[in-house]
């Protein structure tokens, strides 16, 4: 490996599984102490045993502006610095039994709930990133967004509006960034159709399951679903000093869904 991360100090929240755990994973791999956070502490402390030594868990609700301050300072007594920052914890709304998730049926508590979790953390984030990160040469603040974020999504309602807050956020902070000269960059990334724990409330467990995956894959057009070091790569790119120019973008990753329709004209016989 080349160790693109050599040095640096990476804290990624929602990381005890899915895309936060891939992400952690390949973050260490390249040379990063990786900071692991996340309410299910047993997951996440296992995913820090498995990194080994350049890993460290704590427990953290995103959503409570204290966490993120008190950790924010420990990281900073510990290693002197913070140079990635990957919001990542979320919720979709439908865990839990929290009820309906359309624009009709959804109680606000639910709708609440889950911009708390998704929007809320992401201010949260970057604004101690910002406090963490300010006086270093080369900060990256990374927020895990969706397709979701760009679309409508009639049947998860605040998943939708909360993925699109992150990503219209995002370039606030880069553009807030820039005009105080403060070198640190910020960007989104929109994956679609991951497979990952998140989406096990739809598919289930059951002898259907690789079914509804086939029928999820049918409509991407690279015919699969993503994977979770899909994304772990994409925000590697933008951890590292090679994306160096590059703040308050999204970066999709969706096989191709929001391309285009994928049906071609053909001539009749």
């Amino acid at each position: 490996m080349s160790k693109r991360l050599e040095g640096k100090v990476a804290w990624i929240t929602g990381a005890a599984q899915g895309l936060g755990k891939e992400i952690a994973v390949v973050f260490a791999r390249e040379g990063a102490t990786v900071v692991l956070t996340d309410i299910k502490d047993s997951e996440g402390q296992a995913v820090a045993k498995e990194i080994g030594a350049q890993a460290l868990y704590f427990h953290q609700d995103v959503s409570i502006e204290s966490e993120w301050k008190e950790l924010t300072e420990k990281i900073l007594e510990k290693f002197g610095k913070l140079d990635i920052l990957v919001n990542n914890a979320g919720i979709n709304g439908f865990e839990g039994g929290h009820g309906p998730q359309d624009p009709e049926h959804a109680s606000l508590e639910s709708w609440r709930h889950v911009h708390a979790v998704n929007s809320d953390s992401t201010f949260l984030g970057c604004k101690y990133a910002i406090y963490a990160m300010k006086k270093s040469e080369h900060g990256s603040i990374i927020n895990v967004s969706s397709r979701s974020g760009l679309v409508g999504i009639p049947g998860a309602a605040a998943y939708a509006s909360s993925k699109a807050s992150m990503r219209n956020h995002t370039k606030s902070v880069a553009l807030y960034c820039c005009n105080q000269g403060y070198k640190i960059r910020c960007n989104s990334l929109h994956p679609a159709a991951i497979l990952t724990p998140i989406w096990d409330p739809t598919l289930g467990s059951g002898p259907h399951r690789e079914k509804k995956i086939a029928a999820i894959a049918k409509d991407i057009p690279m015919k699969r679903m993503g994977e979770p070091d899909d994304v772990a790569y994409a925000a590697l790119y933008l951890a590292s000093d090679e994306s160096k120019y590059v703040t308050g973008i999204e970066l999709i990753l969706d096989g191709g869904l929001l391309a285009g329709a994928g049906a071609s004209p053909h001539k009749e016989e």
